[in-house]
């Protein structure tokens, strides 16, 4: 029998299912998830938006339609029929949306909105910046995650350390035959310095580690906008 392939499955390709790697996913989202709660405080009334949530339903994918306690007010957007996405949390509020344009929402409209392991992948750093004011736009607390740069492992890929140089990075795509990887439109690698350069200014925000908590060399880096 066949399976079709799903829009988001070549970001899981270096964490197969019940693979070491997949546990480690696993246990990142999961921190990710409990310092989403602990710094935005969503209540049960508070409508969320979560964008670029993955066709792809597994263990690893889609933390906040795991683990939330109130889906019925989450408004999951992302790319793709989210056929699979729809059937497995079916509380959850699904809409589809297309790359690089406007969110189809009124300005304010969410307590919170979140991206996790989406900002990398959105195509230049002017992409990046229009994302972020997106977000910030229809929502009045923003939370997004991104994978470490500085992470000993690379996240997509799974070359260790050639990663922390971008020339270095793209000689080892390279010569591994990944190089869709070291090109901007699929992936910018991330720092605290090119996570804070996205900040709107005049707004209060803080950058931290996340995920596998390991100081500098954590596997995430959180970027939190509060417009309250």
């Amino acid at each position: 029998m066949s399976v079709t392939p799903q829009l988001d499955d070549k970001y899981y390709q270096v964490a197969p299912r019940r693979s070491l790697g997949e546990r480690l996913v696993i246990l990142a989202r999961d921190r990710i998830f409990d310092d989403f709660m602990r710094i935005c405080r969503p209540g049960p009334d508070d409508p969320v938006l979560d964008v670029g949530v993955s066709d792809v339903v597994n263990d690893a994918a889609n933390v906040l339609e795991r683990k939330y306690a109130w889906p019925e007010r989450i408004v999951a957007a992302g790319l793709g029929d989210l056929a699979g996405f729809r059937a497995a949390y079916p509380r959850v509020t699904a809409m589809g949306i297309a790359a690089n344009r406007p969110l189809p929402f009124a300005d304010g409209v969410f307590a919170v909105a979140t991206a996790n392991a989406v900002l990398e992948h959105v195509g230049s750093p002017a992409a990046q910046l229009a994302f972020v004011r997106e977000l910030c736009r229809v929502a009045r607390k923003v939370f997004i995650t991104v994978p470490n740069r500085f992470f000993p492992i690379e996240h997509h890929t799974a070359i260790p350390l050639l990663h922390f140089w971008d020339s270095s990075f793209a000689r080892a795509c390279a010569a591994l035959g990944k190089s869709e990887w070291a090109r901007e439109e699929n992936l910018i690698l991330m720092s605290m310095g090119r996570l804070a350069a996205l900040a709107p200014p005049d707004t209060a925000f803080s950058i931290g580690y996340t995920g596998i908590l390991l100081g500098p060399l954590s596997s995430n880096l959180f970027l939190f906008i509060d417009r309250t």
